[in-house]
């Protein structure tokens, strides 16, 4: 986990829908994390999950609305104290009445006076019946919200409790929990960059069961496409196929094969300020592909003839426009620098990340990393931890070799 992930102080707002059953697991997962959890609930919350519940899983009171003018708590002028203390002030799930009093600046309960209050980040997570949402009311009450400053993140379609289908359910808790670090990043150096990564393996098919492929997880280049958003980036991944679900807030292309990654980067390359080249592309492919699956029938052997697969870096090496910034990656079992600065030169690429794909919690399916930096200049940078820790250092290394 990224250091900046932990040691934070996060507030919050539980309104009365009936997904505030979802809302314990999100406090658990924060305070795992090492960070402080403050909660507010409605009076209608309570009615969908107990105060005590998430009393144990904060280690602090949970404040109710009765708490806001009572001769017990009052005094402590709460909506003010909890709004100093947020670094982020997140309200999940918010009712259309929360959003109304967001919008409209309404402070006659503890959880709308606090959110007037605070100066932290306000993210607000509607959730509600299709109808009510698509109403123009709260179209209106969302628009003003954001015009104040608000973060408002749409509900997802589903199903929903009510028994319609449509848009009104809380987005997952991973999505939720992505928007607040999002938030929270202490970097946005990246803002108004659009950043282009691959990620993944691709296959190569011999017939329409067997391929040919390797054993990249797509987790090194999600950390990369997930580290630049919330740097502030727009980001595009471009992925082969995975196990694991790709992360919020970019767009993603599939793929399958070297030609359709080779297609789907010439597709994207020119609009991008900087391509992190990630992916583990297969350099062979099958020369003949069978339509249909090929027998055993007692043959003994096979052979079968490859041939090269379109080299996709060094063609963005090659079309790359002034100030254009391309980063390779090196997987490699041997002269692991040596190959890799190679590959930065023959390629044109501004920077390459050698990774020993040998090495002991480094290279394919590991959620860790060791890698060495290398830039165009010859400056060499060692980069260790979890795969998220090694994007977020790679980044640091853009930012310092392009400071503009």
């Amino acid at each position: 986990m990224l250091e900046w992930k932990s040691n934070r102080r996060i507030l919050i707002g539980i309104s009365g829908g009936i997904s505030a059953y979802k809302i314990p697991e999100i406090v658990r997962v924060i305070r795992k994390g090492g960070n402080d959890v403050e909660v507010i609930m409605t009076k209608a919350a309570t009615s969908f999950v107990t105060p005590l519940t998430l009393s144990t899983l904060t280690g602090r009171r949970t404040w109710l609305e009765e708490d806001f003018l009572s001769d017990e708590q009052g005094w402590k002028i709460p909506h003010i104290s909890l709004a100093d203390w947020a670094q982020a002030f997140l309200v999940a799930p918010a009712t259309a009445n929360v959003l109304r009093r967001a919008a409209l600046g309404e402070a006659d309960t503890l959880l709308g006076a606090t959110m007037l209050a605070t100066r932290a980040p306000v993210i607000i997570f509607p959730a509600m019946n299709v109808h009510m949402w698509e109403h123009p009311a709260t179209q209106r009450h969302v628009s003003m919200a954001r015009d104040m400053g608000y973060i408002v993140i749409p509900p997802e379609e589903g199903e929903l409790a009510c028994g319609y289908e449509g848009k009104g359910r809380l987005p997952e808790n991973e999505v939720i929990l992505e928007v607040l670090w999002n938030t929270l990043s202490p970097k946005k150096d990246l803002a108004g960059k659009k950043i282009l990564v691959t990620a993944g393996p691709t296959r190569e098919f011999m017939d329409p069961v067997r391929f040919i492929s390797n054993p990249s997880s797509g987790k090194m280049g999600y950390a990369v496409a997930k580290t630049a958003w919330y740097r502030g980036a727009e980001v595009t991944l471009i992925k082969g196929p995975t196990c694991i679900k790709p992360p919020y807030g970019v767009k993603v292309v599939n793929v399958t094969t070297a030609e359709e990654m080779y297609r789907a980067v010439m597709d994207e390359c020119e609009k991008a300020d900087i391509i992190v080249k990630s992916a583990a592309v297969g350099d062979y492919k099958f020369a003949t592909v069978f339509e249909q699956k090929i027998k055993r029938e007692g043959k003994g052997s096979l052979q079968v003839t490859l041939e090269e697969n379109p080299d996709i870096a060094a063609e963005v090496g090659r079309r790359k426009r002034d100030g254009q910034i391309l980063i390779g990656f090196a997987a490699e079992s041997h002269e692991l620098l040596e190959n890799a600065a190679s590959k930065l030169k023959k390629k044109n690429m501004d920077m390459i990340v050698a990774n020993d794909i040998t090495a002991k919690g480094s290279g394919f399916e590991s959620d860790t990393n060791s890698v060495t930096v290398i830039c165009k200049n010859g400056r060499m940078v060692k980069l260790a931890g979890t795969k998220e820790d090694v994007a977020w250092g790679l980044w640091d290394v853009v930012e310092s070799e392009f400071p503009a």
